[in-house]
């Protein structure tokens, strides 16, 4: 699907960005901390999560994801907490672009201002890195803007990019965008690969 690919190209651009913030702050995520995942009150838009449930569906599991009952919960139904990786999540690759950004991307202010955003265990964990990047960002290094990410998965698709649901709501539209499709695709008789 050109969509999974389009915003996969923004996904490599924002990773790409990210490596080279992290490099010039010194910050990093603590290794399998994942506290930023168990917020209950992440959004995301439903073009984020199309790479995730394209994967879902080459892998014959989107019908069963769309059972499970973590779908239902606040929390973000892709996170293992039984998992010692990376952010414990279950499909790092494929993960949503507010869990690339979170930690290492700056917001406009209402004045117009960039603010750095990161999380209380890095501001914790690792206070000189922190208010160096937060002053850094101020007076305009380069940092990943949250805005221009989202601008640019919109540009691919502004349906599907515009509006934020909770997390599980964004991930379930998501997984039910590419089994539609894909159903189409079979009445139409297109062979998928």
């Amino acid at each position: 699907m050109q969509l999974v690919q389009d915003v996969e190209e923004v996904f490599k651009s924002l990773d790409h960005d990210i490596s080279r913030f992290k490099h010039s702050s010194g910050l990093q995520c603590k290794v399998g901390c994942g506290k930023c995942c168990l917020k209950p009150d992440i959004e995301a838009t439903v073009l984020e999560f199309i790479p995730f449930a394209y994967q879902l569906y080459m892998e014959g599991k989107a019908l069963q994801w769309l059972d499970n009952p973590n779908l239902d919960q606040s929390i973000c139904a892709v996170l293992d907490t039984n998992s010692q990786g990376i952010g414990q999540c279950s499909s790092y690759v494929t993960r949503g672009l507010i869990c690339r950004l979170f930690g290492f991307s700056a917001r406009l202010n209402k004045y117009g201002h960039r603010e750095f955003v990161t999380c209380q265990v890095i501001k914790l964990e690792q206070p000189e890195e922190f208010a160096k990047a937060y002053e850094d960002t101020k007076a305009g290094i380069p940092v990943p803007l949250m805005r221009d990410y989202y601008m640019r998965l919109r540009s691919i698709d502004s349906t599907l990019g515009e509006q934020f649901y909770p997390i599980n709501v964004a991930i379930r539209r998501a997984i039910e965008t590419v089994l539609q499709h894909f159903s189409y695709q079979e009445e139409q008789g297109v062979t998928i690969h």
